[in-house]
């Protein structure tokens, strides 16, 4: 018994044209979109948004300079309280 579900969305055909990207494409592209947001918002772990991506831990860090996130979770904040500690 599989652990997955299918998940269908219907676009309009424009999209593609206006993405510049084919359906092949446009699939892998918004599942790491999706991952990077949830992991900018920390929603999800860097392991579990590599993971949404279908990438390895280290494929989804590289890209997500693609996207000017860091691959740090730690406020401002959080980092002072560390380097005072």
């Amino acid at each position: 018994m599989s652990d997955t579900i299918q998940v269908t969305f219907t676009f309009n055909r424009d999209i593609f044209s206006a993405l510049r990207q084919d359906p092949d494409h446009f699939v892998p592209e918004l599942l790491l979109a999706a991952a990077v947001k949830w992991y900018e918002l920390g929603v999800v772990s860097q392991a579990k948004a590599a993971e949404i991506a279908g990438l390895t831990r280290s494929e989804f860090i590289s890209e997500l300079a693609r996207f000017k996130v860091t691959p740090f979770q730690y406020s401002a904040d959080e980092i002072s309280q560390e380097v005072e500690a």
